[in-house]
């Protein structure tokens, strides 16, 4: 059954949050799509995760590589699923995909201080919750350590 997590980002940016999460999936040997819904947004990040840490590397390509069925992190605007991931984190208010239950892991991540996304992110969670996905609630405490909230 595919699992659906919510991580609710309050005074916190995407470029600080995705990064260690990435991370954390490539440990556990995961492949990932990381969905956006704009090329700037997917550009800007995919240029972000090669500067973000002096000590890091995480290997990743945009959907457009030629090999990127061979990359372990793809960041894409489209539905597809270019490099047979097993997690999906969707970004910036990107729509749940159609084979979402394609996926052991769902992870979406949306900005609460922003009333659109807060709002996209209810109606996903109604969706993922009638379609019988287990879904979780995230969000960081006071140190920044996620934590699971009921």
């Amino acid at each position: 059954m595919t699992e659906v997590l919510f991580y609710h980002l309050q005074g916190m940016s995407l470029e600080s949050v995705l990064p260690p999460l990435l991370e954390k999936s490539l440990e556990r040997g995961w492949r990932v799509v990381v969905q956006s819904t704009s090329p700037e947004r997917t550009e800007a990040l995919d240029a972000h995760l090669w500067t973000y840490s002096d000590d890091s590397f995480l290997p990743h390509a945009t959907w457009r590589a030629s090999d990127a069925q061979d990359q372990p992190v793809i960041l894409s605007i489209e539905e597809g699923n270019p490099n047979r991931a097993n997690v999906r984190f969707l970004i910036d208010n990107a729509a749940l995909p159609a084979d979402c239950d394609s996926y052991e892991r769902v992870v979406l991540v949306f900005n609460g201080d922003d009333d659109e996304a807060l709002s996209a992110a209810r109606g996903a969670w109604a969706d993922c919750k009638a379609r019988g996905f287990d879904v979780t609630y995230w969000q960081a405490d006071e140190r920044g350590r996620w934590r699971r909230r009921q």
